[in-house]
């Protein structure tokens, strides 16, 4: 197994986490300032994504937080999601996989919330936690061995 992306994609901010070589744990890793345009965007992400696969460890899969509500219906930012992981995947050498993301910024803030009491320090990682509970959802909910 080797590596896996998370990407908790937003409308100003995209956040990435990384998985460990084995596909275990995922850690925040980044936030990247959307650019303007979408083509732009995508271009930004797959250049991340194959700056990563040529490394060592390599890279499996992308996994992108999948937008809904909490009844799980589509919401205003799902069509937008979904149109950027088709891009992706038409871009880079990896699979693309949306995975239900429903909570994790809530998750990632109370997980941060434990460790920074200063809200404008934990909005600068909330992205890259959130992307990272996405990840860690996606690997724990995958067969083993």
């Amino acid at each position: 197994m080797a590596r896996a992306l998370g990407i908790d994609y937003g409308r100003r901010r995209i956040g990435l986490a990384l998985s460990d070589a084995s596909g275990t744990l995922a850690s925040p890793m980044s936030v990247l300032a959307r650019p303007s345009g979408d083509r732009e965007t995508v271009r930004v992400v797959s250049a991340e994504v194959q700056r990563l696969a040529a490394e060592d460890d390599g890279l499996a899969t992308v996994v992108v937080g999948w937008p809904r509500r909490l009844d799980g219906s589509p919401n205003e930012q799902t069509p937008l999601v979904e149109a950027f992981a088709r891009a992706l995947e038409a871009a880079v050498p990896v699979p693309v996989v949306l995975q239900d993301e429903r909570l994790s910024s809530h998750e990632a803030e109370s997980r941060l919330a434990v460790r920074e009491k200063d809200w404008r320090k934990r909005k600068q990682v909330l992205d890259a936690a959130a992307a990272a509970v996405i990840l860690q959802d996606y690997l724990d909910a995958r067969p083993r061995g």
